[in-house]
């Protein structure tokens, strides 16, 4: 599942002189209130630089402000349970999967840089999707069952074909089960965490207020 962004730091106190009081209001302004929590533009922006760097293009505002709320509904879940955050070398091998998804490291810094992001920056939100992620595996995993049948039809339907149209060899069914195998359960996890999430949505108290900025 592609959790493709995180929820970043909160805008600095506002100080005390009103020019800098009005500066700060024009940068950053709530975008959404969810419960008795807000999410804001900076949040919304920052999560589209991350998108911009790791997909090459970024969402609307509209669609990363609902995943931002997806992303509130299991983070405050989560910390209700006291699930236990990624460790510093699980983040460190998720930034280092992360940079290996470049063709090289210039082209990795170069995005970087393209999209504004600092190397804390990228961590933070390494962390967050880590966290998010993995609570959400822990969830749901333990009730996602895939038979073998499952998988045999995966491979005609879906292997087989995909290696003919690069006019490959497909490889072999026993070598590819259990790769097959983690790809259902995260599809099963994704579908569960999904319905879910429309669930806890009708629940709670959302308003959006991302347009009223357009006005």
């Amino acid at each position: 599942m592609r959790w493709k962004g995180t929820l970043l730091s909160l805008i600095a106190p506002l100080l005390a002189a009103a020019p800098l009081v009005h500066a700060q209001e024009l940068i950053d302004r709530i975008v959404a209130r969810v419960e008795n929590d807000v999410i804001l533009l900076s949040e919304v922006r920052a999560l589209s630089r991350y998108q911009q760097l790791v997909d090459g293009k970024a969402e609307s505002d509209e669609q990363i402000l609902d995943r931002l709320i997806d992303q509130w509904i299991v983070r405050n879940e989560a910390d209700t349970a006291r699930f236990p955050h990624p460790s510093d070398v699980d983040v460190a091998h998720g930034v280092e999967r992360l940079q290996a998804s470049f063709a090289s490291p210039e082209e990795y810094e170069t995005g970087r840089k393209q999209a504004g992001l600092s190397n804390v920056d990228i961590r933070n939100m390494v962390a967050s999707q880590l966290y998010l992620s993995n609570y959400l595996d822990s969830r749901f995993r333990p009730s996602v069952q895939v038979d073998a049948k499952e998988v045999e039809d995966f491979y005609q339907n879906a292997v087989v074909p995909r290696a003919k149209a690069r006019n490959q060899a497909p490889p072999a069914l026993d070598a590819s089960r259990d790769y097959i195998q983690e790809a259902l359960v995260q599809r099963g996890i994704n579908e569960q965490a999904d319905r879910w999430l429309k669930e806890s949505r009708a629940r709670l108290h959302v308003e959006k207020l991302l347009s009223e900025g357009a006005k």
